[in-house]
């Protein structure tokens, strides 16, 4: 007899299915025991997880255990009692013209009755009915599997009877094995097995979908970034009921954020139903929940974030934007491991710019806790210097280890044991002493004077070690929690004027490290014991945390890196000292002229910043930068050793003489008095401009 096209189905099929061994089990168990321990399997997971799959393989093993086996699809019933039972007793093959009941009592005691409900979620209508009437009246011998998108109702959950009687399977993705037996088995070439893996993340769909594509081009070369047919099938299986805009602008949130808590839904989304939005978020089967809130599961995160920034990217910009400033503010308000959390919430927004990913451990260890150094960490933290940089450099590390000891944070596991640090030298206070031992410490400062000078009041902070006990620099989970404790005082440390971050192989960090706006310092590079390091900095009067933030999100929304920053971030100019002097000289000179004030460097320092809004226009700055300066010349005026200077300045730049010469008569003095007059008055209005850019009291 030759066999039917259903049965080359049917081994196909067999082919082709890795996995729930669990399941499996458990259905089997309970077909071939005399007396079940239940009588209904509720198997429940979302769109492309395998339950047509799984009931189909149950469907094998029934048939092998000699059980009657019907299988209904929910799609080809129309959900009240009548057509049910119509289309089931015809799965059944019995006889039209005998009652279903009366069909399943005449088998009970001698084969046992398997009826596999598919997508069951299209006969919800019926689902109290066939709980509440139609199963209790099945003989014990009928085993049914009902396999669905959610989760069994309250009201199998809240009966008694049906606890004990009921079994549930939540499905769950392919484990990186079962993943790849599949694609073994399909034939997908070995050399591209690994990165399908890595994309689908063990979804049996995506998995299908891929080994598909093989099949119709076996030379395809697998790139999830191109793959735009297969992210837009699998988010139509992720997105089939979303109830309306509230629902759909949540669930972006939580493909968005590291975990969504209600908090976030109502801080973020700015809506009164955080507490609803939640429930249902909570009750999709792709979303799991752990400590910091709700998240989907990792191809299903990646597909609907994809799908965010393709359809709708205003509304991804704006939500990033809203997310990061809710995250800033939970940073600035809160200490500690909540603290800590929020960092790794607004750099998890950057995950998946290009130029961050490859750079941050994102799954960092639970295990691994930042913590104050003690006095007994001190051998370990030297040793980990020592083993990867020299002594020589560990000799400098417990020399500092010892004089800021506050600045030094120890990532440690479960028992205490130190896995890695990060010490921190306030370069504000360092001495010569310091200077003298520590090269870094001594190009960093020398830098400062040049370059970027601290006022009064301002710090600066050198990260002078960080590294990881095995992994020492290289991208880790401990490299990751120290960046990100390093972001932490960007944010938080009062008076933050520089930062310093040295590098033993600073050319593989560059494209990180210019995304996050560190400039490459090649004159604060150092060597210590024959190894070279390189130097990244970063000047914090030039563009504040707030604008980094800004532009970073702007970077990860798709400005280029080295592109102009958005007109509602303010950019600095530093000045040295000896520069700024100049500058207002030059000024002062010009004080009349606004066409040639208007070049002025000053228009953008601390002085003219603090008191105009940061798109306030040239016209604008100038006329504020005069203020000062007329102010400025006026405090001479008021001390009577200083009204020689005052009347020297006034009749130059303010009401001038024709001549210098001429001013000189007017004020009745020598040229040669008159010209070492009006240069200290210059310098005098220098230095109280000078006092108002630094705060200087």
């Amino acid at each position: 007899m030759r066999s039917r096209l259903a049965d080359h189905l049917r081994a196909a099929r067999r082919r082709h299915f890795v996995g729930r061994t669990e399941g499996k089990a458990l259905f089997q168990e309970a077909i071939e025991a005399e007396e079940p321990e239940f009588f209904v399997l509720y198997v429940y997971g979302p769109g492309g997880l395998g339950k047509t799959s799984l009931l189909h393989e149950f469907d094998h093993l029934a048939q092998q255990a000699a059980c009657h086996v019907a299988y209904l699809d929910g799609r080809n019933v129309e959900p009240t009692p009548e057509a049910f039972q119509h289309a089931l007793h015809t799965a059944l093959g019995f006889d039209p013209a005998t009652l279903l009941l009366d069909c399943l009592a005449g088998r009970a005691g001698t084969q046992r009755v398997v009826i596999l409900l598919d997508t069951y979620e299209h006969l919800m209508p019926l689902d109290d009915w066939l709980r509440d009437v139609f199963l209790p009246q099945m003989p014990e011998n009928v085993f049914f599997v009902l396999a669905g998108r959610d989760e069994p109702a309250s009201g199998w959950r809240s009966d008694p009877g049906w606890q004990e009687l009921l079994r549930t399977l939540p499905l769950r993705y392919l484990s990186a094995e079962e993943s790849l037996e599949f694609l073994q088995r399909r034939g997908v070439p070995e050399n591209q097995q690994a990165a399908i893996i890595q994309f689908t993340h063990g979804y049996p769909l995506a998995l299908s979908l891929v080994a598909d594509v093989f099949d119709q081009q076996p030379d395809y070369q697998f790139q999830p970034e191109a793959a735009v047919d297969l992210i837009t099938l699998l988010v139509s299986h992720l997105l089939d009921e979303v109830p309306g805009p509230a629902h759909r602008a949540t669930l972006d949130l939580c493909c968005l954020a590291r975990g969504t808590t209600e908090a976030h839904i109502a801080e973020i989304l700015k809506t009164p139903d955080a507490h609803e939005l939640f429930r249902w978020l909570r009750s999709l089967s792709f979303i799991d929940s752990g400590p910091r809130g709700l998240f989907p599961h990792d191809l299903a995160r990646e597909v609907l974030h994809a799908e965010l920034r393709w359809r709708n990217p205003d509304w991804y910009a704006e939500l990033h934007k809203r997310a990061r400033s809710y995250y800033t503010e939970r940073i600035r308000e809160s200490q500690g491991q909540e603290q800590q959390r929020a960092l790794f919430d607004l750099i998890y927004l950057h995950r998946e710019n290009p130029m961050v990913k490859p750079f941050f451990e994102w799954r960092t260890a639970a295990a691994t806790v930042p913590d104050r150094m003690v006095e007994s960490d001190l051998p370990a933290l030297t040793a980990m210097v020592a083993k990867h940089e020299g002594d020589a450099s560990a000799a400098i590390a417990a020399h500092w280890l010892a004089r800021q000891p506050e600045n030094v944070l120890v990532l440690r596991n479960t028992r205490g044991r130190p896995l890695g640090f990060l010490a921190m030298v306030g370069l504000h206070a360092v001495t010569p002493a310091d200077q003298a031992i520590d090269p870094a410490v001594r190009a960093a400062r020398t830098y400062l004077d040049r370059h970027a000078p601290l006022r009064v009041g301002e710090v600066a902070t050198l990260f002078r070690f960080w590294l990881g006990d095995q992994e020492y620099q290289a991208v880790s989970p401990s490299q990751s929690i120290l960046f990100t404790n390093m972001v932490r005082h960007y944010l938080t440390t009062p008076k933050l004027a520089f930062t310093f971050l040295p590098c033993a192989d600073p050319d593989f960090w560059r494209m990180a490290f210019e995304y996050a706006d560190l400039a490459r310092l090649p004159a604060a590079d150092f060597t210590v014991g024959g190894r070279s390091y390189g130097v990244y900095g970063h000047d914090w009067r030039v563009t504040p945390p707030v604008a980094w933030l800004t532009l970073l999100g702007d970077r990860e929304l798709g400005a280029a890196v080295g592109q102009p920053q958005a007109s509602h971030t303010l950019t600095l100019v530093v000045l040295s000292a000896e520069d700024f002097a100049e500058a207002a000289k030059q000024a002062l000179q010009n004080l009349s002229r606004a066409d040639v004030l208007r070049a002025s460097p000053l228009l953008w320092s601390k002085l003219v910043a603090d008191h105009v809004d940061p798109q306030a226009e040239t016209a604008e700055r100038t006329a504020v930068l005069q203020k000062h300066l007329m102010a400025a010349v006026e405090t001479l005026r008021h001390a009577p050793r200083d009204l020689k200077l005052y009347r020297a300045v006034y009749h130059t730049y303010i009401q001038p003489a024709p001549t210098q010469e001429l001013a000189a008569e007017l004020l009745d003095v020598p040229f040669s008095s008159y010209r070492r007059h009006l240069k200290e008055g210059i310098q005098r209005v220098a230095q109280q401009l000078w006092r108002l850019e630094t705060g200087a009291s």
